[in-house]
């Protein structure tokens, strides 16, 4: 399942870093982000691994930004836990060529063309 928020990046949490059973080193990075929705606007994302985390070093806390993400769920013990892992973060601000770029015009026609039609 892949989806999309968009929101103002309000904090970046500390980097977690351990070891896993098989010996491999891991890092991961939790940050919020304020939808300005009325009930619950913030919503703690995770990106997980060090590609991952220099993708959130782009970005400063109150910028503008566009999320897209996965959602998960997993059973341990009888109880369920969720993951939202961010797999993509745009800048949604004035320098982004989404927002920067005008709607096309078209003039009306003159009889000076030289189309056909």
């Amino acid at each position: 399942m892949s989806l999309s928020v968009k929101g103002k990046l309000s904090r970046k949490l500390s980097v977690e870093s351990g070891t896993s059973k098989a010996g491999k080193e891991w890092k991961k990075q939790s940050f919020l982000i304020d939808t300005g929705a009325q009930y619950n606007p913030e919503v703690c994302f995770q990106l997980f691994g060090e590609d991952k985390i220099e993708m959130l070093n782009h970005h400063n806390e109150g910028d503008q930004v566009e999320i897209s993400f996965n959602l998960s769920s997993r059973e341990y013990n009888g109880k369920y836990f969720h993951n939202i892992d961010a797999w993509r973060i745009e800048s949604q601000g004035a320098g982004s060529p989404e927002m920067d770029a005008a709607p096309a015009f078209n003039a009306p026609a003159s009889e000076d063309d030289d189309l056909p039609f």
